[in-house]
């Protein structure tokens, strides 16, 4: 078996050493948790990263005897898990309103074809309760005129 003992504290500021430094302390954890904000939204790390990070929270409320890092920790924390959440939420009805028209598409023609896909995406531009009266009334010719 081997061992080994990480100075987080002495771990390069590189990406592959992100996680172990955000579980460091003091400085190098704020700098590890500047970093984590900084990137985009869709990056799979910092998908993966809060994940890991919620479940952390989880177990450090639990945890009676929190000191001021761990509670530091998690008010810095908060804001990025409630944008994580609420990007969740905004990609789920993104997901969900395609699936209405396209559901609603291939209702009233039968299929989709590459004319219809093409509508596709400037419908969802528009609020539900825009498009939806539009795919029912409206005939396949009028829409493909009116949004390609």
């Amino acid at each position: 078996m081997r061992t080994a003992i990480v100075a987080i504290h002495q771990l390069p500021f590189i990406s592959e050493t992100l996680w172990l430094r955000i579980i460091g302390r003091g400085n190098v954890q704020k700098q590890a948790i500047d970093e984590l904000e900084a990137l985009t939204p869709d990056n799979p790390f910092r998908k993966a990263a809060l994940e890991l990070l919620y479940n952390l929270q989880q177990n450090l409320q639990v945890t009676q005897n929190q000191d001021e890092e761990d509670k530091e920790l998690l008010m810095r924390l908060a804001p990025l898990y409630q944008q994580d959440r609420e990007q969740a939420k905004q990609q789920g009805i993104q997901q969900g309103e395609r699936l209405v028209v396209e559901n609603l598409l291939k209702v009233r023609f039968d299929e989709i074809d590459n004319e219809l896909q093409e509508i596709i995406e400037p419908l969802l531009a528009l609020p539900p309760e825009e498009f939806t009266p539009l795919l029912l009334q409206l005939s396949r010719e009028e829409l493909i005129n009116r949004f390609c």
